[in-house]
C-alpha cells in the first residue's frame, strides 16, 4: 500500500495541521455559489418580469416560448414551446439555463470551487477529506464532466445572443437607435465579461492549439492561442466577475419590468 496510507508515513489523527482559517474561502464559495443556484431557480420558475423593451434578461433569452412578451428582442426560433404543458405552465428559463449551467458546472475551474465547498473533496489544501475512496472522474456521475467541451461550444451560441441583445440595448422604448441608457451599460458589462470568461476557458486554449504540432504553419491559431493562453491566467477571475454580470443583468431586467425603477437613459 503506498500514498497516504503508507506504513512510512506518520499517522495523524487531526484532520489538518493548519492553523488558518482553512475554513473560510470554501465557506464563502458555498455561500455565493448555493445563492446563486437559489436566484436563478427562482427566477427560472417565476416566468415574468424578463422583458421590457428593449432589455431581455440573460436567463430567458433567446425567447423560446409562446409565454414570452410581445416584442420580445429575439424571437427567431419560432416560439417551439408552448407555455402549457399537461396544464402547467413551463418557464422557457427552464429550458435555456440548461446550456450556460452545464457549461459553468462542468467548467475547470468551477470542478474545484464546488467539489471543496460541496463536497469537501478535498475541503483545502493540506485538510483530509471525509471520504475513504476516490474515483475521480472515472465513474458516474462525474464523468459526464467529460461533456464540458460540448457545453463551451453552445455556450459560444449563447454569447453571440446575448451580444446582440446587448446591440439591441443601444435602442429606446420606441425601437430609435442611437440611445444609450444605464441597461445598455449592465448588458455590455455582463457580455463582455461572458465572452472572457468564455475565451480564457482551457477548452478554448485546447481547440485553438492543443492539437497543433507546429506553431509557426499555422501563425493565425498560434497568436489566437497567444492570446487566449494570456486570458487563461485570469480565468478564475472571469469566472466569478461574468457569475455576479449575468445575474445583475437579470435583476436589473426584472426591476425595470417590475416597475420598480426606470431604465434612466443618458441620450
Amino acid at each position: 500500500m503506498s500514498g497516504v496510507f503508507s506504513p512510512s508515513r506518520a499517522k495523524i489523527k487531526e484532520r489538518t495541521l493548519r492553523t488558518d482559517k482553512w475554513w473560510l474561502q470554501p465557506a464563502i464559495t458555498f455561500g455565493v455559489l448555493f445563492s446563486f443556484v437559489i436566484y436563478a431557480t427562482l427566477r427560472a420558475f417565476e416566468n415574468k418580469y424578463y422583458f421590457v423593451e428593449p432589455l431581455i434578461s440573460p436567463f430567458y433569452s433567446p425567447c423560446l416560448s409562446t409565454s414570452c412578451e410581445p416584442g420580445t428582442a429575439l424571437a427567431i426560433f419560432g416560439q417551439p414551446f408552448n407555455n402549457k404543458y399537461f396544464g402547467i405552465g413551463i418557464s422557457p428559463a427552464l429550458f435555456i439555463l440548461i446550456f450556460p449551467l452545464g457549461f459553468r458546472m462542468t467548467c475547470y475551474y468551477y470542478r474545484k470551487a464546488y467539489y471543496r465547498a460541496f463536497w469537501l473533496s478535498p475541503p483545502a489544501c493540506a485538510v483530509a477529506e471525509p471520504h475513504k475512496k476516490y474515483t475521480g472522474e472515472t465513474r458516474a456521475p462525474l464523468i459526464l464532466q467529460n461533456s464540458h467541451r460540448w457545453f463551451f461550444y453552445a455556450g459560444l451560441v449563447f454569447n453571440v445572443i446575448l451580444t446582440w441583445d446587448t446591440i439591441l440595448a443601444f435602442r429606446n422604448a420606441d425601437k430609435e437607435w442611437g440611445h444609450l441608457s444605464v441597461g445598455t451599460l449592465v448588458f455590455l458589462f455582463s457580455t463582455t465579461m461572458l465572452w472572457l470568461y468564455s475565451l480564457s476557458c482551457h477548452t478554448c486554449r485546447h481547440t485553438l492549439g492543443g492539437r497543433l504540432k507546429h506553431f509557426s504553419k499555422h501563425p493565425v491559431r498560434y497568436k489566437a492561442w497567444t492570446f487566449v493562453s494570456a486570458l487563461n491566467h485570469k480565468h478564475q477571475n472571469f469566472a466569478w466577475i461574468s457569475l455576479f454580470g449575468v445575474a445583475s443583468a437579470d435583476i436589473y431586467v426584472r426591476a425595470v419590468a417590475s416597475g420598480a425603477i426606470t431604465n434612466f437613459y443618458f441620450f
